[in-house]
């Protein structure tokens, strides 16, 4: 079997080559046959790449100690769930991964665009099968995930412990899923460049795999996010780690495009930020798969440390962002311009919110790459920390923030500024006393906390103030808002859910870092502690045994008024013995929208425990706010108008003329 799954791998690899040539010749020549063979060729590489990956699967599955990689990633004593997602808790099994998801976007091109013009289409399938093919032959030359062992171990050396969580094994796929969804609209900007082409329909072909690209990027830094938070023990969301960085600069160019896409499909404008944004989003992908493959940075994250593999994969940057700017410079002139609009509109809003966007990606790529290049060109180790980010960051985010609810208000190529702000009065009335509320009466509330916690108000009523303005309010009864309202586009609903889960993460964030209580100490079995009107008891320290780990479980005791126990939270330090690594599970507890936090550090000399205790207010709007961003991306996709081909088949003549006569 795994030499099946090799050879496999070797056939995917052969089929992409036909995949990026024969249809690229196909539209020169004008040979129909040879543009259709796109689509046959696309999904039997995948095929074939699902197959490959199956078998490696199934390699963890049985504890096939015969194969270096499973060898090296897993151990017969792990539970089942861990060892299939021990297939991508490596490097060889997360680029088989990365691939298989490429191939599998490149099928859904293949089989869901045949209304698609047979040229673009094949243009399309063979730029897919470039990359299919450059990153098939890096994972057969480097990283190859089928090596065999002889003789073979009799015991495998487990996985990383902090990646034997269920965290951990949702979170890659997301993360890919998002990162090589944006190959998609890559491959649509390239074949634009090719044919030389690009109009409102090429916008509306695009935008759809830019929201699904953006659902899953969105889902895989929050449970990424969350992971971090819940595993390591520290108790914070959001590190700026580089490779946290490397992800979250694709979702922030992303989401300009989709909002570029909208303006471009709309009113066949911003044809050249669409284009430049598309090569940009995947671009700042595959460099988030440098960074994290190439062993340049030192990471939780980071798998790799072979630098052929970073020689190759820089290789393949230089190709693609290279080749693909090279050939955007050489076409973009001849692009129409498209369009013309105001300044105050909707368009106008939407580069406004694009060249924030841009902004804030270009200084997080500047904190994350300028240690790189001073460590080349100097030797010196320096790091760039949370207060660059924070500070260059945040001042060009609250402006864009503020900015949102106008956007969807304005109308298209000549706006009212005035008119869309009286009728956000009520929403910026509601955020007003918000921020009143917080200051006046929660203790310990600070002037920006304050304001940040209207802030999260004002996104979240200025959401629901643009549904209710076009389903009528103030101009209609309720019987008819009613109608308008449940005969809105789901399109308008998406958008409002999106906005309205960005207050929501707003809200979580402000509430966290704002609002928030932290105590360390040492504690004795039996004492308490206080902490935000809550009262924790100890327990004591008790030996738990799982199946490949021991584990220190520290008991807690949540105590009500009368001092009696109304909760109990579990925290825990777990040594697992293969790899003599030592990990920490946090103990939580959530109460609505906040968390209790419990990490366990280590014994003292006195046999107490030194315990780190967090107060958490709305930490859990971070990731459900996001949750609702995906909802409202999905519930745009819903929306019949942007599903390419979405529209019922035309009659005949003949058929609309006898329905005219009846």
């Amino acid at each position: 079997m795994i030499e099946i799954g090799h050879f496999a791998l070797v056939l995917a690899f052969a089929l992409a080559l036909v995949q990026a040539t024969v249809p690229l010749v196909g539209t020169r020549i004008g040979d129909e046959r040879m543009m259709a063979s796109a689509g046959t060729v696309a999904v039997a590489c995948f095929a074939l790449t699902a197959l490959s990956f199956a078998v490696l699967a199934s390699a963890y599955a049985l504890s096939d100690f015969s194969v270096a990689n499973v060898w090296e990633n897993s151990h017969s004593l792990k539970p089942m769930l861990y060892k299939i997602t021990g297939t991508w808790g490596n490097h060889e099994g997360s680029m088989l991964l990365w691939v298989l998801i490429l191939t599998f976007f490149g099928s859904l091109v293949a089989v869901f665009g045949g209304n698609l013009p047979a040229s673009l289409k094949a243009n399309v399938l063979a730029v897919q099968g470039m990359i299919g093919a450059v990153f098939l032959l890096f994972v057969l030359i480097t990283s190859n995930p089928f090596v065999r062992l002889d003789p073979a171990p009799i015991e495998g050396r487990d996985l990383n412990p902090v990646l034997q969580d269920i965290g951990l094994a949702v979170h890659p796929p997301l993360l890919y899923l998002g990162y090589v969804g944006f190959s998609v609209c890559f491959s649509f900007a390239v074949a634009a460049l090719i044919d030389g082409r690009i109009d409102a329909a090429w916008a509306r072909w695009v935008r759809p795999w830019t929201l699904v690209a953006w659902v899953f990027l969105t889902g895989g830094i929050a449970m990424g996010s969350y992971w971090a938070y819940y595993e390591l023990g520290w108790g914070g969301f959001w590190f700026w780690d580089p490779v946290e960085n490397a992800s979250f600069m694709p979702w922030l160019s992303g989401t300009a495009l989709l909002h570029s896409a909208i303006v471009m499909e709309k009113r066949s404008a911003l044809k050249i930020w669409t284009l430049l944004l598309s090569i940009l989003t995947f671009s700042l992908s595959l460099l988030g798969t440098f960074l994290v493959r190439s062993g340049v940075l030192t990471s939780v994250h980071a798998f790799a440390s072979d630098p052929s593999r970073g020689v190759f994969i820089l290789c393949i940057l230089v190709l693609f962002i290279g080749g693909s700017l090279a050939l955007f410079a050489l076409r973009a002139s001849a692009l129409t311009p498209g369009g013309l609009f105001q300044p105050i509109s909707r368009e106008g809003a939407l580069v406004l919110n694009n060249l924030f966007l841009t902004t804030a990606t270009a200084t997080i790529l500047v904190g994350t790459l300028y240690p790189l290049v001073v460590e080349a060109f100097s030797q010196d180790k320096i790091s760039v920390g949370a207060p660059f980010f924070n500070l260059t960051f945040a001042p060009l985010m609250v402006p864009l923030l503020i900015l949102v609810p106008f956007g969807p208000l304005l109308a298209w190529k000549r706006g009212d500024a005035l008119a869309a702000a009286q009728r956000l009065m009520a929403a910026f009335a509601l955020a007003l006393l918000a921020v009143l509320i917080t200051y006046l009466f929660i203790d310990g509330a600070s002037v920006l906390a304050a304001l940040g916690a209207g802030l999260g108000f004002w996104l979240i009523f200025g959401a629901l103030t643009d549904l209710a303005v076009k389903s009528g309010a103030g101009s209609a009864s309720l019987a008819t808002m009613a109608k308008r309202f449940a005969g809105l586009p789901r399109s308008m609903f998406g958008t409002a859910l999106a906005h309205l889960g960005l207050g929501l993460t707003v809200l979580g964030i402000v509430g966290t870092l704002g609002f928030g209580a932290e105590k360390i100490l040492a504690m004795r079995p039996g004492e308490t502690v206080e902490i935000a009107d809550h009262t924790l008891r100890f327990d004591g320290i008790y030996p738990v045994r799982g199946p490949n780990y021991t584990e220190s479980r520290g008991r807690f005791y949540l105590l009500d008024a009368a001092g009696n126990p109304k909760a109990e939270i579990s925290s825990a330090k777990r040594l697992f013995p293969v790899r003599q690594t030592t990990t920490t599970e946090a103990g939580i507890r959530t109460m609505g929208f906040s968390q209790l936090y419990i990490s366990l550090g280590d014994e003292t000399t006195d046999g107490g425990t030194v315990v780190r205790i967090w107060w958490k207010p709305l930490v859990t709007l971070i990731w459900g706010g996001a949750l609702v961003m995906m909802l409202g991306g999905a519930m745009s996709l819903a929306d019949r108008r942007l599903r390419v081909g979405a529209p019922g088949r035309r009659r005949k003549p003949a058929e609309a003329a006898t329905a005219g006569a009846t």
